[in-house]
């Protein structure tokens, strides 16, 4: 049986669109479906015209006959509204066409900003501390850096202090060579330690130090690894241990955030928003540093 409903669907999509008075001549049974005739009936382009069976014919080769015709009026129909549909779609793909020029555009430019974003790079180990790492990363990111976080470690995935599992984006063999506006470690124990005999961060360090480029580092990092490799200057902090305060020696200060120069340090995970927000403040400005310290309900150092 051919459906009444998918005839007149076929038959309104021609209906509408036949042009220049030609009209379709089909040939159906008193035993067509009403809808069907309704349906075909209420266009003036389509004629329909209907014709009694034979009275040798029986009845159930009279239904055949119907569905037969039917069906084949229905299909020719059908592909005439598609070729209708396709032209009228064909004349109507230009403004798509607009529209997704102008989204590729838009990606274009963004695509563009992201090249022009401050590159960060957030070295990490085993046992490094986590809610440093998340300030650190999470700040920036808000601020608009490309942030990459780079393991020391012979995995990208490392245990942090607290045993969260993180998957760095790259090894830190790969950061050696690349240009960074700023690095900036986190501590924990022994994580910090990891970080310290890395001879790849050691190397990225000493030439971010020395290109006047913003290094930092938090709580136990400023003593392990910094004071180590002698890249601090006047003045300093880190975590309040007595280990560590000695490690830094006399610059030590009891401060959340100590700015000396390009170098940034701080003390522990209490004061990790403050210290990325001093990293915020370093390479966008004080304003945009106060805005996120709004945002994240929190003050800066």
């Amino acid at each position: 049986q051919v459906s009444a409903w998918g005839a007149r669907d076929s038959l309104s999509g021609v209906g509408q669109r036949l042009a220049g008075g030609r009209a379709v001549m089909l040939a159906v049974t008193s035993w067509a479906s009403p809808a069907i005739c309704r349906s075909m009936s209420a266009f003036p382009a389509t004629r329909l015209a209907a014709r009694p069976l034979t009275a040798s014919l029986s009845r159930q080769h009279a239904r055949r006959e119907v569905a037969g015709t039917s069906l084949r009026a229905s299909q020719a129909l059908g592909v005439l509204a598609a070729a209708w549909h396709l032209s009228d779609g064909r004349r109507r793909r230009r403004p798509w066409q607009a529209r997704w020029q102008s989204r590729a555009a838009a990606v274009s430019t963004n695509a563009a900003g992201e090249a022009a974003a401050l590159r960060v790079l957030v070295p990490i180990a085993e046992d490094s501390e986590e809610i440093e790492t998340a300030c650190i990363t999470d700040v920036l990111t808000r601020a608009g850096a490309a942030v990459t976080v780079a393991s020391v470690m012979p995995d990208l995935q490392v245990r942090m202090s607290r045993g969260l599992k993180v998957v760095a984006d790259v090894s830190i063999s790969d950061c050696v060579g690349q240009v960074w506006d700023a690095i900036a470690c986190p501590g924990g124990m022994p994580g910090a330690e990891h970080l310290r005999d890395s001879k790849d961060l050691e190397a990225l360090l000493r030439e971010q130090r020395a290109s006047g480029r913003v290094t930092a580092a938090v709580c136990a990092s400023p003593a392990v690894v910094f004071a180590s490799h002698g890249l601090l200057g006047d003045s300093a902090t880190c975590f309040p241990a007595p280990k560590f305060k000695e490690k830094v020696g006399a610059g030590w200060t009891d401060s959340k955030a100590v700015v000396d120069g390009n170098l940034i340090t701080s003390q522990g995970p209490g004061t990790s928003l403050q210290f990325a927000l001093k990293i915020v403040e370093a390479l966008y400005g004080k304003a945009k540093a106060e805005e996120l310290a709004e945002q994240l309900l929190t003050f800066t150092a």
